[in-house]
């Protein structure tokens, strides 16, 4: 079957960094990323199922990934080649002799963690057990090959190939009132529900959110789906950005392109002090900072405009930040927060479960309608105006691009 794989060889990845230079590189077919043949996978075992892929989205690491900026921190939790795509929505081929419940047909979202039960262990790791399946102690053990998820190893296939395989633990059946392009978002919004979930304003706080990007929509879009009023202000790199914060629920939204820092100091009854050097000192500030776009400056940013003892939650990958003064986090007595994917640990309003339950059942009863955000699709062949429409993604105006296998 044809697929999007990445393979870092050295020449490979040599080729990618003169990417630098001229963007086409990247997709030009020598980089780390690259359309081929590959083969089908097999189910690993009989408690796998093979899917047919629907729709298969473009995440903003897959992204940097053809760019050839790796998490190199991640990179011992993959195994090369691999078919990229973690966003999944599609229809059950095969079934495992070993599962249950499932049929041929069934339209399903994946949960992509290859925790302990899809790699095969019953004596689940001290995570595992508790439900933190995204912090699992094996995920480079047992009946597949190393990887965090479907999408970064090997043995599994991913969704920009036409067909993958998961473990039945991994499979939420999307309900009839649920579209594809509501399914297909539900793993990011996951991301963002259990950014949410655990570090939850109170109604009187002041919350902030740095980019408006997927993970930042869907921060917000999950704030407000769980009933928060608390005031959000958002940060926004493009204008059509700012309208779609507003459309979820932003209390406003401000530019990057604008002094923003004045802006959010006003909002937030804060105080602006300018050092000899350096960027200007908050005095006050935000109760909680949601960065959700994984660069040093918005790092740098969310740690100065956060409030003397408030929280920043890392929602997005920083990698190896630069230019980043960590003072304010002595200074202001700020606690720093990881947020990574999603887990089985839900307690939220009596239900008791996992991330993608409760994403499925916001969409199925109609509080959430992420669809729209869907913004383009492509074939897989039509991966290098894909890439060339993210890198233009202000000029196109992109929030969601998939690969439709329908097309």
């Amino acid at each position: 079957m044809r697929a999007i794989q990445l393979n870092a060889t050295i020449p490979r990845y040599l080729v990618g960094k003169l990417g630098n230079l001229a963007e086409r590189i990247y997709w030009s077919g020598y980089s780390a990323v690259y359309v081929g043949e590959v083969t089908e996978p097999s189910l690993p075992n009989g408690e796998w199922v093979k899917i047919d892929t629907r729709l298969g989205g473009i995440c903003g690491t897959d992204w940097d990934l053809v760019r050839v900026k790796p998490l190199w921190y991640l990179e011992p939790y993959s195994s090369q080649p691999f078919v990229l795509g973690h966003e999944i929505v599609g229809d059950i081929r095969e079934v495992g002799d070993d599962v249950a419940g499932r049929q041929p047909g069934e339209r399903v979202v994946v949960e992509p963690l290859l925790w302990c039960r899809p790699r095969g262990f019953n004596n689940l790791c001290r995570y595992c057990a508790s439900g933190r399946i995204n912090l699992c102690e094996r995920m480079t053990e047992g009946s597949v090959s190393p990887g965090q998820i479907i999408g970064a190893c090997r043995d599994t296939g991913g969704g920009w190939g036409s067909a993958l395989v998961a473990h039945h633990s991994q499979l939420y059946r999307v309900p009839d009132a649920v579209s594809d392009e509501n399914a297909v978002l539900v793993e990011p919004f996951a991301v963002g529900l259990h950014a949410a979930l655990n570090h939850m304003p109170a109604d009187n706080d002041r919350v902030l959110i740095i980019g408006s990007g997927t993970i930042g929509l869907m921060t917000l879009q999950a704030l407000r789906a769980l009933g928060s009023t608390a005031t959000i202000f958002v940060l926004a790199r493009h204008d059509y950005q700012v309208d779609a914060a507003k459309r979820v629920g932003a209390s406003e939204v401000f530019s990057t392109r604008t002094d923003f820092y004045s802006r959010i100091a006003e909002s937030s009854d804060a105080r602006l002090f300018k050092p000899t050097l350096g960027k200007r000192v908050v005095e006050g500030g935000c109760d909680v900072v949601f960065e959700c776009v994984g660069t040093s400056d918005a790092t740098d940013d969310a740690i100065r405009l956060a409030r003397s003892g408030g929280t920043v939650v890392m929602v997005s990958a920083p990698a190896t930040a630069k230019k980043v003064d960590w003072t304010a986090i002595q200074a202001q007595e700020l606690s720093l927060e990881g947020s990574m994917y999603y887990d089985h640990a839900v307690d939220h309003d009596g239900r008791h479960g996992s991330t993608f339950d409760l994403a499925l059942e916001l969409m199925a009863a109609g509080r959430v309608d992420l669809g729209w955000m869907v913004s383009h699709r492509f074939t897989l062949e039509q991966h290098t105006e894909a890439f060339g429409t993210l890198a233009r993604r202000e000029q196109q105006r992109v929030i969601k691009a998939v690969f439709d296998f329908s097309l």
